[in-house]
């Protein structure tokens, strides 16, 4: 992940491959305050950072709204979101590359909807609204889409999505951005747009199944040394610690 979280996010990644989604969504939740407090040491979490690192931690508190209420714990889950939009408006007085702070005003909205928050809606319009507003100022949508702080804020949609697609990239780039980059306010407005459409649904599955999917790593299919125990795939997933089940995300036995 390029930051120190002290190996909180692998951990909590072996833990949602045994269904352990209190103890994921915990590893995680310890994972984003540590990312928070010290992303990089060459990086100060409240001065400007054109990479935007600060990133990482929101995706792990993300992901650890998303596993709590996975795991029932409801409470917990809308204490996290809290703290997500908390941090997430705090970083926006602060990180002051061109549509950075639309960024962040996504990553509320997703947590309004993780935590199951209301305004959600109103939330992606106004980071919508952002990105159209900061157009002009940014030269390369697709560069810009690619720095940390924008790549974390892709990433727990796209978790949540491969759970209920097989293990599959359920999400794709062209999904989440728009059709014309010389456009770059339209470009980057789709993801808010797109999320506004999709992500709570994901997210009332996810948890109606009992199930959130580990992260794609690097991936192969028809591996010949691991199989999945639980489904028979010998499509595996190198996430967290271990050698995962592509399919149902579970630890894989060698063969």
């Amino acid at each position: 992940m390029n930051t120190d979280d002290g190996g909180h996010h692998d951990a909590a990644v072996d833990a949602l491959a045994v269904r352990e989604y209190e103890r994921a969504g915990n590893r995680y939740t310890r994972g984003g305050w540590r990312v928070l407090a010290d992303p990089r040491p060459e990086i100060d979490p409240f001065g400007p950072d054109e990479k935007g690192w600060v990133g990482q931690g929101l995706r792990q508190l993300l992901a650890a709204t998303v596993a709590s209420r996975v795991a029932g714990v409801d409470a917990r889950a809308t204490q996290r979101a809290v703290e997500g939009i908390a941090a997430s408006r705090d970083f926006a007085r602060v990180l002051d590359e061109p549509g950075q702070a639309a960024c962040l005003a996504e990553f509320v909205a997703d947590f309004r909807v993780a935590g199951a928050l209301d305004a959600a809606e109103a939330a992606y319009d106004d980071a919508a609204d952002q990105y159209v507003a900061a157009g002009d100022a940014v030269d390369s949508p697709q560069a810009l889409a690619t720095t940390p702080l924008f790549e974390a804020a892709a990433a727990t949609i796209k978790q949540v999505a491969r759970g209920q697609a097989d293990g599959e990239i359920a999400i794709a780039w062209e999904d989440l951005h728009g059709a014309d980059p010389d456009q770059p306010g339209e470009f980057l407005a789709h993801r808010a747009r797109f999320k506004k459409q999709r992500f709570r649904s994901l997210v009332e599955r996810a948890v109606e199944d009992g199930h959130l999917a580990a992260p794609r790593g690097t991936t192969e299919y028809d591996n010949e040394s691991h199989r999945c125990p639980h489904c028979g795939s010998n499509h595996v997933n190198w996430a967290g610690t271990g050698v995962l089940c592509l399919r149902c995300s579970r630890p894989t036995e060698r063969v």
